[in-house]
Protein backbone atom coordinates (compact mmCIF):
# COMPACT_ATOMS: atom_id res chain seq x y z
CA UNK A 1 0.00 0.00 0.00
CA UNK A 2 1.04 3.44 -0.63
CA UNK A 3 0.15 6.86 1.19
CA UNK A 4 0.60 9.95 -0.24
CA UNK A 5 -0.64 13.53 0.66
CA UNK A 6 -1.79 15.44 -2.04
CA UNK A 7 -3.50 18.86 -2.01
CA UNK A 8 -6.90 18.25 -1.15
CA UNK A 9 -6.46 15.14 0.50
CA UNK A 10 -5.00 11.82 1.38
CA UNK A 11 -4.77 8.59 -0.95
CA UNK A 12 -4.05 5.09 0.12
CA UNK A 13 -3.57 3.23 -2.84
CA UNK A 14 -4.15 -0.53 -2.21
CA UNK A 15 -2.81 -3.37 -4.42
CA UNK A 16 -3.27 -7.12 -5.02
CA UNK A 17 -5.78 -8.65 -2.66
CA UNK A 18 -7.29 -7.40 0.54
CA UNK A 19 -7.92 -9.95 2.78
CA UNK A 20 -6.84 -11.26 6.59
CA UNK A 21 -3.13 -11.27 5.40
CA UNK A 22 -3.16 -7.91 4.38
CA UNK A 23 -6.03 -5.47 6.30
CA UNK A 24 -2.90 -4.80 9.33
CA UNK A 25 -1.58 -2.46 6.58
CA UNK A 26 -4.45 -0.06 6.49
CA UNK A 27 -5.02 -0.10 10.18
CA UNK A 28 -1.50 0.75 10.75
CA UNK A 29 -1.66 3.26 8.17
CA UNK A 30 -5.13 4.91 9.59
CA UNK A 31 -3.13 5.62 13.18
CA UNK A 32 -0.10 7.16 11.20
CA UNK A 33 0.14 10.81 9.37
CA UNK A 34 -0.94 12.27 7.18
CA UNK A 35 -4.29 9.74 7.49
CA UNK A 36 -4.55 10.06 11.21
CA UNK A 37 -4.16 14.21 10.89
CA UNK A 38 -7.73 15.57 10.81
CA UNK A 39 -6.22 19.05 9.10
CA UNK A 40 -5.13 16.45 6.18
CA UNK A 41 -8.66 16.58 4.48
CA UNK A 42 -10.87 13.25 2.96
CA UNK A 43 -9.02 9.98 2.87
CA UNK A 44 -9.23 8.25 -1.19
CA UNK A 45 -9.19 4.52 -1.45
CA UNK A 46 -7.53 4.03 -5.06
CA UNK A 47 -8.73 0.05 -5.29
CA UNK A 48 -7.74 0.50 -8.91
CA UNK A 49 -5.00 -2.41 -8.67
CA UNK A 50 -7.10 -4.65 -6.31
CA UNK A 51 -7.67 -8.11 -7.59
CA UNK A 52 -10.02 -9.73 -4.39
CA UNK A 53 -11.26 -7.63 -1.46
CA UNK A 54 -13.46 -10.26 1.33
CA UNK A 55 -14.97 -9.52 4.48
CA UNK A 56 -11.86 -8.82 6.46
CA UNK A 57 -11.25 -5.36 3.94
CA UNK A 58 -14.83 -4.81 4.37
CA UNK A 59 -13.98 -4.64 7.97
CA UNK A 60 -11.01 -2.36 8.08
CA UNK A 61 -12.82 0.09 5.41
CA UNK A 62 -15.80 0.18 8.07
CA UNK A 63 -13.40 0.91 10.75
CA UNK A 64 -11.78 3.42 8.90
CA UNK A 65 -14.65 4.84 7.57
CA UNK A 66 -15.36 5.48 11.49
CA UNK A 67 -11.95 6.50 12.43
CA UNK A 68 -12.53 9.40 9.84
CA UNK A 69 -16.43 10.08 10.85
CA UNK A 70 -15.21 10.99 13.88
CA UNK A 71 -13.19 13.63 12.54
CA UNK A 72 -15.79 14.82 10.35
CA UNK A 73 -14.02 13.81 7.53
CA UNK A 74 -14.69 11.95 4.15
CA UNK A 75 -13.39 8.86 3.40
CA UNK A 76 -14.19 7.86 -0.68
CA UNK A 77 -13.40 5.26 -3.04
CA UNK A 78 -11.87 5.37 -6.34
CA UNK A 79 -11.32 3.09 -9.71
CA UNK A 80 -13.41 0.15 -7.65
CA UNK A 81 -12.86 -3.07 -9.90
CA UNK A 82 -16.30 -5.27 -9.91
CA UNK A 83 -14.39 -7.79 -8.25
CA UNK A 84 -14.55 -5.59 -5.14
CA UNK A 85 -17.80 -3.45 -6.27
CA UNK A 86 -19.82 -6.85 -5.84
CA UNK A 87 -18.95 -6.80 -1.80
CA UNK A 88 -19.27 -3.05 -1.57
CA UNK A 89 -22.78 -3.66 -2.84
CA UNK A 90 -23.76 -6.88 -1.10
CA UNK A 91 -22.73 -5.04 1.85
CA UNK A 92 -24.08 -2.02 1.35
CA UNK A 93 -20.91 0.09 1.87
CA UNK A 94 -21.02 1.26 -1.26
CA UNK A 95 -24.36 3.14 -0.17
CA UNK A 96 -22.23 4.80 2.81
CA UNK A 97 -18.73 5.40 1.17
CA UNK A 98 -19.05 7.35 -2.53
CA UNK A 99 -17.07 5.63 -5.30
CA UNK A 100 -15.87 7.63 -7.65
CA UNK A 101 -14.26 6.64 -11.28
CA UNK A 102 -10.81 7.98 -11.13
CA UNK A 103 -8.83 9.11 -7.71
CA UNK A 104 -9.03 12.98 -8.82
CA UNK A 105 -12.88 12.95 -8.92
CA UNK A 106 -12.88 11.24 -5.69
CA UNK A 107 -10.26 13.95 -4.84
CA UNK A 108 -12.29 17.12 -5.89
CA UNK A 109 -15.73 15.78 -4.61
CA UNK A 110 -17.89 17.77 -2.55
CA UNK A 111 -20.18 14.88 -1.34
CA UNK A 112 -18.82 14.07 2.74
CA UNK A 113 -21.85 11.79 3.96
CA UNK A 114 -23.02 11.62 7.03
CA UNK A 115 -23.34 8.82 9.22
CA UNK A 116 -26.78 6.72 8.20
CA UNK A 117 -28.17 6.65 11.66
CA UNK A 118 -27.67 10.50 11.90
CA UNK A 119 -29.85 10.91 8.82
CA UNK A 120 -33.27 12.25 9.06
CA UNK A 121 -36.16 9.41 9.45
CA UNK A 122 -39.59 9.16 7.53
CA UNK A 123 -42.24 10.41 9.85
CA UNK A 124 -44.18 7.77 11.59
CA UNK A 125 -47.57 7.77 11.31
CA UNK A 126 -49.30 8.82 14.49
CA UNK A 127 -51.51 6.37 16.43
CA UNK A 128 -54.93 7.39 17.34
CA UNK A 129 -56.62 6.13 20.59
CA UNK A 130 -60.37 6.59 20.65
CA UNK A 131 -61.91 6.71 23.63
Amino acid sequence: MDVRQEARGVVLTLRGEFDFDSVVQLREAGEREPVNDPGAGPVVVDCGALSFCDSSGIGALVRLWQQLSAQDRALRLSCVPPTVARPLALTGLDRILPVHADTEAALAADDHRRDPADRERPARPTERHHP
